[in-house]
């Protein structure tokens, strides 16, 4: 069977590929398949020991057996995000290369029904760390990515009492003083819409396939990419 392996941030930095095409026995597993993908790679001993898998763009464990015309992806540890690439995968959902503008966003949630509308917005600092940060670039693996945000606007509307949600990502360089991420909730009362904006980002850095890249003075790192 052929199976197509995709991998992203500092795994395909390190692989030298972001895509590449498998022949494998029938039944094989996903661990062979990683196996498979990386035994001609130097220093493959050093990805991430947080590396996880997902096959068609849902998270599966390493004895997952595969199919013919899969596609698996390699999932480095995640970061936690005008004119431009813009995907409107879902609802409310947008990854854009383009600056963020969070006023859009707020309008897109905004409804005579609700009496408030909670917003946060990520921006880029100028340190980390000790470190002075020039810029931030951002990678995603976008199907999966929408989706799982999708997944979670659902639990979030199913745990509290709120309106409707639009969520805003940035891709590509983003420089200090930018927006990266924002995310719009409106509810009837506030307390609901602060916590599913909390429960929203939290969730954002935990499982969806976006990554932080970092670039200061004096160097550049994926955030959370640690080699172990």
């Amino acid at each position: 069977m052929r199976i197509t392996v995709r991998l992203f941030a500092g795994v395909r930095e390190r692989v030298g590929a972001g895509v590449m095409a498998l022949s494998l026995p029938d039944g094989a597993t996903v661990e062979e398949a990683v196996a498979a993908a990386l035994e001609d790679v130097e220093g493959g001993e050093s990805l991430p020991s947080r590396l996880l898998t997902a096959v068609n763009e849902e998270y599966v464990r390493r004895d997952t057996v595969l199919r013919d015309g899969d596609e698996l992806a390699l999932i480095p540890p995640v970061s936690g995000g005008g004119p431009g690439t813009v995907s409107h995968g879902s609802a409310g959902v947008v990854i854009t290369e383009g600056v963020l503008d969070p006023a859009p966003v707020v309008e897109r949630v905004r409804s005579d029904r609700d009496g408030c509308v909670v917003t946060f917005v990520g921006v880029t600092r100028d340190h980390s760390e000790g470190r002075r940060v020039r810029y931030l670039e951002y990678e995603a693996y976008r199907p999966m990515a929408e989706r799982k945000i999708a997944g979670i606007i659902e639990e979030m509307k199913a745990r509290w009492e709120i309106g409707s949600v639009a969520v805003a990502h940035r891709l590509g360089r983003v420089e200090v003083g930018e927006a990266s991420l924002v995310v719009a909730v409106s509810a009837p009362h506030r307390g609901p819409a602060f916590e599913a904006v909390a429960y929203f980002v939290d969730e954002l850095k935990r499982v969806v396939p976006i990554w932080k890249k970092e670039y200061f003075e004096g160097g550049q790192l994926w955030i959370g990419d640690e080699r172990r």
